[in-house]
C-alpha cells in the first residue's frame, strides 16, 4: 500500500470535509450483524464489553471505536461486516462505560488507557483460537492502538502481524485546539454533552467525586479535560494528558507493520497528525493523506455499502506484502 495519496470518491453533494463526516455519522446503518456479547474484568475489578463475531476463522480483527462511540457505530458495523468472511473472526470492543452500562470504578478511558487494549489483546490471545491478530482503530482508537503498539514496542505479541488505524489525532494538543475554534465547536459541544451526560452517571456512583455544578459549566473539551479527564487518571493538566498520551510520540518506535490513514480535510485534525518527514524513511509505519475522507467518514459514491476506509483496510491486511 503506497504512502501516497489514496483516490476517494464520496458522493458529490458530500463536497466539503465537514459533509464527509456529518453524514456518514448521522445517516449510516449497518445491517446484518449478530454480535455475540462476552464481559470480561479488569484487575481493579471493572469490566469491558467485548462483542465478537465467530466465523471459527484462524485471524482475528480486533477494532477499537472513537471517542464516545462503540461497537454499534455505523462505522465499526461496517467494519464487522467486511471483515465478517471465512477465515477472520472479528471483536469490536467497547471502552470503560460505552458498553451500554456505566463502569464500576471513578476512571473512564481515554486516549491513553493501553492498559484496557493490553487486556483485550491478551485475553484473545489466551483463548488460543488464532493464528495471526491484527488492529483496527478509529480517531482516538487509533491514538489508542499507535501508542500500544509503540511505547513498548519490543513487548508486542509477535502473533499481532499489522495494524491500520484511520483519522488519527496523532498530535492531540494540536487536534483539541482545532475543535475549539470556528465551525469545529459543533463537533466537540456535541462530544461534551455526552461526556458531561457520563459524568453525571459516575457521580451517582461517587458522589463526593466531581463538583457537578462545575461540570454543568464546563464550556469546551480542553476545559473537560482540564477538570475531569487529566486530574482522574493522573495526569497534571490537559496539556500533560495531551503530551504523554498523544501516538505522536511513540510512532517512531513501532516495529509493527501500520498503516495511517489521515484525509487532508478531516476537520478534527491539525498539521501535527500528517508527520511525513518522521515517517518518510520509517521501515514499517506509513501515512496515507488522501484529499477527501473527513473525519472517519470515507464515503464511497453514492450506492456502495462498502465505504473505502473498508476496502483500503481489507486490501492492506490481506496483503501479503510485511508493509
Amino acid at each position: 500500500m503506497p504512502s501516497s495519496n489514496l483516490h476517494i470518491r464520496p458522493p458529490v453533494l458530500q463536497f466539503n470535509g465537514h459533509l464527509q463526516t456529518i453524514v456518514p455519522s448521522i445517516f449510516r446503518r449497518v445491517k446484518g450483524i449478530n454480535y455475540q456479547r462476552e464481559r470480561i474484568l479488569t484487575p481493579d475489578d471493572d469490566f469491558l464489553d467485548l462483542d465478537w463475531c465467530f466465523n471459527q476463522g484462524r485471524k482475528l480483527l480486533i477494532i477499537s471505536h472513537g471517542l464516545e462511540g462503540s461497537s454499534h457505530r455505523g462505522y465499526v458495523m461496517g467494519m464487522v461486516k467486511t471483515f465478517n468472511q471465512p477465515e477472520w473472526d472479528v471483536l469490536a470492543w467497547n471502552y470503560r462505560g460505552c458498553g451500554g452500562e456505566i463502569n464500576r470504578q471513578l476512571r473512564f478511558y481515554h486516549s491513553g488507557a493501553t492498559d484496557d487494549l493490553r487486556l483485550v489483546v491478551d485475553h484473545a490471545i489466551q483463548s488460543q483460537r488464532y493464528e495471526v491478530i491484527y488492529l483496527l482503530g478509529f480517531s482516538l482508537g487509533g491514538n489508542l492502538t499507535l501508542k500500544y503498539l509503540g511505547e513498548d514496542a519490543d513487548k508486542v505479541p509477535g502473533i499481532i502481524r499489522k495494524a491500520v488505524v484511520f483519522s488519527v489525532p496523532l498530535d492531540l494538543h494540536g487536534s483539541a485546539i482545532q475543535l475549539s475554534q470556528g465551525v469545529n465547536l459543533m463537533y466537540s459541544q456535541r462530544f461534551l454533552r455526552k461526556l458531561k451526560k457520563k459524568v453525571r452517571q459516575k457521580a451517582r456512583l461517587f458522589p463526593k467525586a466531581f463538583d457537578l455544578d462545575l461540570v454543568a459549566g464546563i464550556k469546551g473539551l480542553m476545559e473537560f479535560d482540564d477538570a475531569i479527564t487529566a486530574p482522574l487518571h493522573g495526569f497534571k493538566d490537559s496539556v500533560d494528558y495531551y503530551q504523554q498520551c498523544g501516538a505522536i510520540r511513540f510512532i517512531t518506535d513501532i516495529t509493527t507493520p501500520s498503516l495511517i490513514v489521515n484525509a487532508h480535510n478531516d476537520p478534527f485534525l491539525s498539521e501535527g497528525c500528517y508527520p511525513y518527514q518522521e515517517l518518510k524513511q520509517h521501515p514499517s509505519v506509513r501515512l496515507s493523506a488522501p484529499p477527501k475522507g473527513g473525519h472517519v467518514g470515507f464515503r464511497n459514491t453514492q450506492g456502495a455499502w462498502r465505504y473505502s476506509s473498508e476496502q483500503i483496510a481489507w486490501e492492506y491486511l490481506n496483503s501479503l506484502s510485511p508493509k
